[in-house]
């Protein structure tokens, strides 16, 4: 296949759920508190209703709170020591490097983010971190002895959204707010949501996964295959119109993921190919548009 004029395409993951199963929190830091996972998640759920709070920032709460109380050290270090005890899904690990060289032979560089609820710390000791350009995601301030004392950022269904245009424009820093908002004409920007996959699963992708889908990009809800509720809920998106497809989070080469992002790519690529032919004049100076019907 010819390689003509490399262009850019990006997938977009959240991570809990979608690449990993269960949450994050729930390997390391919620066992040394001596609770259940049912335990911490409805403290938290039940702190944010109470305070009609952000149930992100909530829950970021509840750590440094939980963690004072058990006197338990909050370092990065521990975070980042913590993801390497994170279980992927199927074929995750392979994932990257075939879906890489499948896109390289057809002229496309494709870029791999994180856009996660999840803890960023947690992520960067995954075994999967050195394959994304970026990793969006929930973060602490530390202080002088490396303990985390505050929330940084807090990412929740709106914030995730941002962090899209951020892709889209080519704006790396998180902290940015004047590149981000600068305008851009869309032809002009690095990342188009049409050269987009976004991948999710969860109620807080849902506005991402939505809104790439209603600017030419395509998403993907999955699912864990042995969850009959997960399945039911990437159907009900899929009704609604909110998501492009619905498969198992499984990640193997062959399986559903595996064909459905192959075959985007291959879209990715025609229309692509489709725009130069549309740029280019016939020997008579005709650039094709007048052909009678």
């Amino acid at each position: 296949m010819e390689k003509k004029n490399t262009i850019t395409a990006a997938l977009v993951y959240d991570f809990d759920g979608t690449l990993s199963p269960g949450n994050m929190q729930e390997y390391d830091f919620i066992p040394a508190l001596g609770k259940s996972n049912a335990e911490f998640w409805t403290a938290s759920n039940v702190l944010a209703e109470e305070h009609d709070a952000d149930p992100i920032l909530s829950y970021m709460f509840m750590m440094l709170q939980e963690a004072k109380e058990k006197n338990l050290p909050l370092k990065r270090q521990l975070f980042v020591d913590s993801g390497r005890n994170v279980t992927l899904y199927p074929g995750v690990k392979e994932w990257f490097s075939r879906i890489n060289a499948y896109a390289a032979e057809r002229g496309i560089e494709m870029l791999h983010y994180v856009n996660s609820s999840g803890l960023k710390e947690i992520i960067e000791g995954s075994s999967i971190a050195h394959e994304f350009k970026n990793i969006y995601a929930c973060a602490f301030l530390y202080d002088k002895n490396g303990d985390a004392y505050w929330p940084a950022v807090a990412v929740n269904y709106t914030t995730k959204t941002q962090f899209l245009y951020k892709i889209n424009k080519g704006v790396e820093s998180v902290s940015d707010s004047r590149l981000v908002n600068r305008y851009v004409p869309e032809e002009e920007r690095p990342l188009p949501f049409s050269r987009m996959i976004y991948v999710g699963d969860g109620t807080t992708d849902i506005p991402s996964m939505r809104q790439v889908k209603y600017h030419g990009g395509h998403s993907i809800a999955v699912y864990d295959p042995s969850s009959e509720k997960g399945r039911e809920v990437s159907e009900e998106l899929i009704a609604q119109g909110r998501v492009s497809h619905i498969c198992p989070a499984d990640y193997r080469e062959g399986r559903k993921m595996d064909t459905i992002v192959k075959t985007i790519i291959d879209k990715i690529y025609t229309d692509h190919q489709l725009k130069l032919l549309a740029k280019e004049r016939d020997p008579m100076g005709d650039d094709g548009s007048s052909c009678a019907l």
